[in-house]
């Protein structure tokens, strides 16, 4: 069987891909790279913003036209965020939930520089515009071993790079703790071990370990001082801030304050003087008026990220802000706030 396989979304997407590549290839099919090739088509869905939700819709809706056109019986499957949602009667297609992932599966990646490694899927913030927990689940983490296993074969196999991936990826092994909970950035939150694996990963030999999706409310001093304390780990940190107003971040229920937010950075540059920042920023979130935006540009101005990922803002369906508020503000002001922060972070890129 010829096969082809699309992925949106982040990159826990792209690493489950890798997975279910290897299992395709594993049973003897054959991956194409053109969907008119396939006999199946697997869409690994995203629908954190609603344009990401719109372009698994558009391609269903090409394969749909095609096997009319040209009287073809491409089957699809969806998988990711999207297979958690209840749209069965918006695609016709089967739907493999990828909640419970079988990582005993040995992914197929396509480079040989840097390897992406999943440590835990799901989340349990709740973050009142996001769908991920809704769509993956409560957050599960892998074994201790069975992670450092995988970065074992990765260094075996040749790969200098790796990447951790996590929905909340600073948070790794709270699911394992006891009664040893700990009060972080107004939220109560069970120790993470976090630290502990990114050691174990920096004394082997990488040349650079990086990890995705850290949330402020887990970056640890013990975190900080495991990065200031070896030199692999990637001293540019992805640390989402989301908005810069504190009326804004209650409504986010982000669990932090824009100083809690500025003294984590502080202490960070204390202890990594070379460190860099990229950040991810709803713009448009409901009540965003004139004032709220300029707190958060203020801030960006203040830090200097090197990066934003600048996102407006569009509710998704079974979140708390699509059933709290109203998305009000103009995609017209949307844009124009988006323009104005991506010049400000993000113009010394291009």
């Amino acid at each position: 069987m010829k096969f082809f396989i699309k992925t949106f979304g982040c990159q826990q997407n792209k690493s489950d891909s890798e997975r279910i590549t290897s299992y395709y290839v594993n049973n003897g099919d054959i991956e194409v790279k053109d969907y008119r090739e396939a006999d199946l088509v697997i869409i690994n869905s995203c629908i954190v913003r609603e344009s990401a939700e719109n372009r698994v819709y558009g391609l269903v809706n090409k394969i749909d036209k095609y096997n009319i056109k040209y009287k073809k019986n491409i089957k699809i499957i969806i998988t990711g965020c999207l297979a958690g949602d209840n749209i069965a009667k918006k695609i016709p297609a089967n739907y493999i939930n990828i909640r419970n992932f079988n990582y005993n599966i040995e992914p197929l990646r396509d480079q040989k520089t840097s390897a992406l490694i999943s440590i835990s899927s799901g989340c349990n913030n709740f973050c009142s515009y996001c769908i991920v927990p809704y769509a993956r689940g409560k957050e599960v983490s892998r074994s201790f071993d069975e992670v450092l296993s995988e970065v074992d074969k990765v260094i075996k196999d040749g790969f200098r790079e790796i990447l951790l991936i996590g929905q909340n990826v600073n948070s790794y092994g709270a699911d394992f703790a006891t009664e040893k909970d700990i009060v972080s950035m107004g939220k109560k939150r069970f120790k993470s071990m976090f630290p502990k694996l990114l050691e174990e990963i920096a004394k082997k030999h990488l040349d650079k370990i990086s990890f995705v999706s850290s949330n402020p409310w887990d970056f640890s001093d013990e975190l900080i001082d495991v990065i200031a304390k070896y030199k692999n780990i990637d001293r540019l940190l992805h640390l989402p801030i989301q908005s810069g107003d504190d009326e804004i971040l209650k409504k986010m229920n982000r669990g932090y304050s824009t100083k809690e937010y500025l003294d984590l950075i502080k202490r960070i540059r204390k202890k990594v003087p070379d460190v860099k920042f990229s950040t991810d920023i709803i713009i448009g979130f409901p009540s965003e008026d004139d004032n709220a935006f300029e707190n958060t540009y203020k801030l960006c101005k203040e830090i200097g990220f090197e990066i934003g990922y600048l996102n407006k803002y569009s509710p998704r369906s079974g979140t708390l802000s699509a059933k709290l508020y109203q998305d009000v503000i103009p995609q017209k002001i949307k844009k124009e706030r988006w323009n104005k922060l991506n010049d400000l972070i993000n113009k010394k890129l291009l």
